[in-house]
């Protein structure tokens, strides 16, 4: 079909002859042009697809229909994002779709750092500082132990939230937070807090129980990219206190990146599956390895409750099957789906999807959502909590730091004179007592 296009005419050049060519040629090039254009329209269709898919298309009907005819005005960008966070909640408890400020908290929980000025703050009709971190902007800038927050940015306190209060202390690194306070001497004072990128502590408590046995203690409050150094640093000092066993704490840790529970449980197995992790395409396997395992002879208990979930029972199921631990407490709560996190900068976003099973060493699933009757792990050692010590204990543990030497006299004079406790000490546990009694070789009391 293109041969005439190339063929150069012969004989006469009379007019006649010259017409013709000229309507060959024109009739050459619109063809030309034809099959062009077809040639690109498929190539397009073959590249890009068909210009609307049909579900994509039902959408826009929906969509339009909602926009058009519901009682008040939607924006389409909320009708798209009702839309998205419908498809991915409907699909199981885990995964979810995150947009604005929501993708800070999932960006927080990661990475284990969050922007802030660095106090511990208490609310007592409003909100007041505990004490400040150690190190923090706020140490810098001059804030103390007891000072009442009246102003923040000029927005008066009285009657402001803590989830307000916090929201407003958060900002960009380098922004200044302009401050009133009114110290426990009862003067007023105003500072200026540069926020700062903080850490925000997966090892919440950390202490020796027992000098003479060395049972060293850390609470570990969540996984994050930062959890492997922070236990790191945690243990190398308690060994240097003398710790010869200890107390891993995972209750109340509801779970985080899958990646710091494997780095953990290599720390004290030297060979085997740590765990196994299976969706749609060839199980991924992690493996223990010899050459990074510093605590491998270290005897160990790990304390586990309803609240320990996700990658706490990834650790646990590791360290049980094993069997260089010992599992004290209740049966954990059984969440054996592992989710995949995407993120799309330019609509500031974040979309959670569930993508794979996980499983124990010896293939158990943990997945309360299986259809199954049992579900978590069960620990060795069954040691029922008390209501009482477990409220309390989780309000200890949600404290994220302790606080400083520094500042322990400040508090302590503080709660004498004012006749108040600011929870500085740890509350009874039976449960931890039944831990540490195994390393004395008793066995573990009934709760009283």
């Amino acid at each position: 079909m293109t041969e005439p296009i190339h063929r150069r005419p012969t004989g006469h050049t009379s007019r006649q002859s010259a017409t013709g060519d000229s309507a060959r040629h024109a009739n050459a090039l619109f063809l030309t042009g034809t099959l062009f254009g077809m040639g690109l329209m498929l190539l397009i269709l073959k590249v890009w697809g068909p210009s609307e898919e049909p579900d994509i298309a039902h959408y826009r009907e929906v969509r339009d229909l909602v926009r058009d005819t519901f009682v008040a005005e939607v924006g389409e960008d909320e009708l798209l994002e009702s839309a998205l966070r419908g498809m991915l909640r409907e699909l199981d408890a885990y995964s979810d779709y995150y947009v604005e400020e929501e993708t800070a908290e999932v960006n927080q929980d990661t990475s284990g750092h969050k922007v802030g000025i660095g106090v511990i703050m208490r609310n007592a009709d409003g909100p007041q500082v505990l004490f400040p971190v150690q190190g923090s902007p706020a140490e810098a800038a001059g804030l103390r132990v007891g000072d009442r927050f009246l102003e923040l940015d000029g927005h008066t306190t009285a009657g402001m939230s803590s989830e307000e209060v916090s929201r407003r202390m958060r900002g960009e690194p380098t922004t200044l937070l302009r401050v009133r306070v009114r110290g426990l001497d009862g003067l007023e004072r105003v500072h200026e807090v540069s926020r700062r990128q903080l850490l925000i502590p997966s090892v919440r408590r950390k202490r020796l129980l027992d000098p003479q046995l060395g049972v060293g203690y850390v609470a570990l409050k969540s996984f994050t990219n930062a959890t492997a150094a922070e236990f790191d640093e945690a243990l190398e000092d308690l060994r240097q206190r003398g710790m010869k066993g200890l107390v891993l704490d995972l209750r109340g840790n509801n779970g985080g990146v899958l990646s710091a529970a494997v780095e953990l449980a290599q720390r004290f197995l030297e060979e085997g599956v740590i765990t196994s992790t299976e969706g749609r395409g060839a199980p991924h396997v992690e493996r223990a390895d010899a050459e990074f395992t510093p605590y491998r002879d270290l005897p160990l208990v790990v304390l586990v409750d309803g609240s320990s979930a996700s990658a706490s029972e990834i650790l646990a199921g590791a360290l049980q099957d094993h069997r260089v631990a010992v599992l004290v407490g209740e049966p954990t709560y059984g969440k054996g789906v592992v989710q995949t996190i995407s993120r799309y900068p330019q609509e500031r976003a974040i979309a959670k999807v569930t993508t794979s099973y996980y499983y124990t060493p010896t293939h158990r699933s943990l997945e309360r959502g299986d259809g199954e009757e049992a579900y978590g792990l069960l620990p060795d050692i069954l040691v029922a909590s008390v209501p009482e010590e477990t409220d309390a204990f989780y309000r200890w543990l949600r404290r994220p730091y302790d606080p400083h030497d520094s500042v322990l006299a400040e508090l302590e004079a503080w709660e004498e004179q004012a006749g108040i406790d600011l929870g500085l000490s740890p509350p009874r546990d039976s449960q931890l007592e039944a831990a540490v009694a195994l390393f004395r070789g008793e066995p573990p009391s009934a709760p009283r």
